[in-house]
């Protein structure tokens, strides 16, 4: 299977918040995204967990 699930998580409360795909043959590098934390109640930085 090509694209694999990855979660994202909340670099300030560690919180998982966040599943999305990704194709590690294309984007080997971990994903990172500015998305809403709805613990933080703030728009914070989400990085690829395992």
């Amino acid at each position: 299977m090509p694209r694999d699930i990855i979660t994202l998580g909340c670099t300030e409360c560690k919180q998982r918040n966040y599943t999305t795909t990704k194709n590690k043959k294309n984007t080997p590098q971990k994903l990172e995204f500015n998305k809403y934390c709805r613990f933080c109640q703030k728009h914070t930085l989400h990085k690829e967990t395992k």
